[in-house]
């Protein structure tokens, strides 16, 4: 493949040019891939029992465009998602897609205080969500948010503080319900549609394929999450080169137990089979290491994702020896770096021998490096892979700018189709983000070898990978500062051997003030998401400084992981 010619000189490297980019919108790409083998399996939902060929999908998707125009939503108009995996998820990516809608992902474990802000922050005018998934009660909630609901008629409602919503959609599954005046039901929202609606096709010829399509909420080091907004071109591209990684087929089922609210699901996994024409196989709504064994075995599925964590849960799951996962081949392992051990079980064990890892952040449609099917094991663990195809990325010096030599750490920059149309009504942090020559800057600190293969080695000082989930403490801050008790609050990760990092975090309460773990923690409980919550908390009278008063943040974690008996990371 034309690509940067090896050995580097300089830690730049170019993604190869051959294979052409996708210049359709992800509608018409999908009715391409359906036309062409409508009756091949396109997605099983092994937990709501319900299995699609692609004919059978498109034409559900259909229904479901001309239903949302037909609540009188137009393009460009968002439209939040608030769920776990199922088939209703899928639909809506597609349908909004098809329909000029922009889908927004909302984490399903964000809570009152979170979910405001997210659709606030865009304007959501419409909302999907489930009614309620284990200790979540999602209905519940936007009814704190909305008491105007009870009143309200189905896509009519007024609420003070979600000025902009105007319908509430829930998933009807089944046993599940309560009250629901104010909302439609899910199912009849979409038999509400007609799938030969002609206006769908109508609003399909006016899209382009650098309309926005998607926002994803992401936090940075300082202030709230920012919306990152991303473009048809953006993401079927990165999905296709994602699934020519995996040398995807037809022949291929992917199962998929990371959510579909993060990249990881909706790009990696959907996106990367519908442009192969694929089989999506979700083992249910959320992660559970014994459904996606089963999964595997029920469905002969030859490719698995996930983060290190979940494969970690399957291995040592005590009846993974029950299980056949010899039609295993390849999947993706990313969302946080892979103990060679863990690799070496994965590949031995469940049969991946062709598994890849990726790199990427949500701003980049999310991945900007990547393994093959055939790189060397040592380099799949060591290393994120090579530069993806028509990207560059580059390694320069944090002070002045300059590309380092091959070796030399410095931070990651990427170029190209990847990078996301700006955040949501933030030109400013967009500038921050994005230079003048249209670099996206990571944060990240990496270094490239001679052979353009790229090692992460560190990253922004701030963030916390738990699991791997991105946590910015400021956040939390932010939101600990609420707490009428605490006077000054500081967060940061520490290392711990099931989620890779922990929260921890260093309060300061007011003169005169009592507190403790527990009130903390009740004062978190239902306002902001459950990975969120600091594990470990410690009531400290003054933070370490330096002489010009800045906080030192890296004492801290120290301080901590002494405390805790675990070796701290020194490259993080």
């Amino acid at each position: 493949m034309a690509a940067s010619r090896y050995p580097l000189t300089e830690s730049h490297a170019h993604g190869a040019t051959d294979v052409p980019l996708i210049e359709q919108t992800i509608g018409d790409f999908f009715d391409a891939m359906a036309a062409r083998q409508p009756e091949r399996e396109a997605l099983v939902s092994v937990h709501q029992g319900a299995r699609y060929t692609y004919g059978a999908l498109r034409t559900a998707v259909d229904r479901l465009a001309s239903a949302l125009l037909r609540q009188g939503l137009v393009p460009g108009d968002r439209i939040g998602i608030w769920s776990h995996n199922n088939v209703e998820w899928v639909l809506m990516q597609l349908a909004t897609a098809k329909a000029g809608l922009v889908l927004v992902n909302i984490n399903p474990a964000y809570r009152t205080s979170e979910l405001e802000y997210a659709l606030n922050k865009v304007g959501c005018k419409a909302l999907v969500t489930m009614a309620r998934f284990k200790t979540s009660d999602y209905l519940q909630m936007l009814r704190e948010l909305a008491p105007e609901l009870a009143a309200a008629a189905p896509g009519r409602l007024q609420a003070a503080r979600l000025p902009d919503l105007r319908l509430v959609a829930w998933i009807d599954a089944a046993g599940q319900g309560g009250d629901e005046s104010g909302m439609l039901r899910f199912s009849e929202l979409h038999a509400s549609g007609d799938a030969a609606d002609p206006r769908v096709a109508q609003v399909a010829a006016t899209l382009r394929a650098s309309d926005p399509v998607n926002i994803q909420f992401t936090s940075g080091t300082t202030g709230f999450p920012k919306g990152a907004t991303l473009t048809h071109r953006n993401i079927l591209n990165n999905g296709f080169f994602i699934g020519e990684c995996m040398r995807l087929t037809p022949e291929d089922r992917l199962c998929i137990p990371v959510p579909l609210y993060h990249c990881f699901g909706m790009v990696l996994g959907n996106l990367a089979c519908l442009t192969h024409g694929a089989t999506i196989v979700y083992p249910n709504d959320g992660f559970d290491p014994l459904t996606v064994l089963q999964a595997v075995q029920a469905e002969k599925c030859t490719a698995l994702h996930g983060v290190p964590t979940m494969f970690i849960a399957e291995l040592e799951h005590p009846r993974f020896g029950e299980f056949d996962l010899s039609t295993l081949r390849t999947g993706i392992m990313a969302g946080s770096p892979c103990p060679i051990e863990v690799m070496k079980r994965v590949v031995g064990q469940m049969h991946l021998s062709q598994i890849t890892i990726a790199y990427g952040m949500t701003e980049t449609s999310p991945v900007s490096c990547q393994s093959s099917t055939d790189t060397p094991l040592d380099r799949r663990v060591s290393t994120v892979g090579q530069v993806q195809p028509h990207l560059e990325v580059k390694i320069i010096d944090p002070a002045s700018g300059a590309t380092v030599a091959p070796g030399v750490t410095g931070e990651l920059c990427t170029r190209g189709y990847s990078v996301m149309h700006g955040y949501w009504g933030d030109a400013e942090k967009t500038r921050e983000a994005i230079d003048a020559e249209g670099w996206m800057h990571t944060g990240d600190l990496a270094t490239m070898d001679a052979e353009g293969y790229v090692n992460i080695v560190g990253r922004s000082k701030d963030m916390v990978i738990r699991g791997g989930e991105n946590v910015y403490p400021r956040e939390i801050e932010e939101f600990l500062y609420r707490h009428p008790q605490i006077q000054d609050v500081q967060v940061v990760g520490v290392p711990d051997r099931r989620y890779g990092e922990e929260l921890c975090a260093w309060i300061i309460a007011k003169p005169g003030q009592t507190l403790t773990e527990e009130a903390v923690r009740d004062f978190c409980k239902g306002r902001i998401a459950h990975y969120k919550v600091p594990r470990h908390m410690r009531f400290v009278d003054a933070f370490p400084m330096t002489i010009t008063g800045k906080i030192q943040k890296f004492r801290i974690r120290e301080a901590m992981s002494e405390e805790l008996g675990l070796q701290e990371d020194k490259a993080a």
